[in-house]
């Protein structure tokens, strides 16, 4: 584990092996971060945020409480995961508003999935297993597995195998083909499934 002096971690944070915590980073209480993650130069990780193994949190992401990050997943850099409904500095009243006057509700990320580089995905959302949401999207709505997202507010604009690449479409209407590797998809009524998983 590697964590420079500048960044700002909590004591109550469980940080696993082979993890790395980058210039000015801070990783708040409770926050769980698996083994070989990444969280680059001024990224922020919230109070109680769980990040499975093999994660990469890229420099000034802001990955707020309470999201939960499946194993393998890429947020890019200057990435928003928000965390309130309808936020307010102040109450109706005009008082400042204080932990306990708001719910936190999360941004939850499926395995193998990336975020790019200054995509905002407001919560409540989940993004599916492999799903790809393209630089500067705004996700205000659930994301299928292998979706390609883009755009304010995000649309599927295609679909990605595991290996990242779109994919292309194959023989027959409903199959999806990977150019990379040659992983056959099918589609069903909006969803991609991987053949013989």
């Amino acid at each position: 584990m590697r964590i420079v002096e500048s960044a700002d971690v909590s004591d109550d944070a469980e940080i696993g092996a082979g993890s790395s915590i980058w210039h000015l980073a801070q990783v708040r209480e409770r926050a769980r971060l698996g083994e070989n993650c990444i969280v680059g130069r001024g990224a922020y990780v919230g109070t109680g945020v769980v990040m499975g193994d093999n994660c990469k949190v890229q420099n000034y992401a802001l990955v707020y409480e309470p999201a939960r990050l499946a194993d393998g997943v890429f947020i890019g850099p200057a990435v928003v995961l928000t965390n309130d409904t309808y936020p307010r500095a102040i109450n109706a009243d005009g008082t400042l508003k204080s932990a306990h006057d708001w719910e936190p509700v999360g941004v939850t990320i499926g395995t193998g999935a990336a975020i790019g580089a200054r995509a905002t995905c407001v919560a409540p959302v989940t993004i599916g297993a492999w799903a790809t949401v393209a630089a500067g999207a705004v996700v205000v709505k659930d994301v299928p597995d292998y979706a390609l997202v883009a755009g304010v507010p995000a649309k599927r604009i295609g679909w990605v195998g595991e290996a990242g690449v779109p994919l292309t479409t194959g023989d027959e209407a409903d199959t999806w083909i990977c150019p990379q590797s040659g992983t056959t998809y099918r589609e069903q009524n909006g969803t991609l499934t991987k053949e013989n998983a």
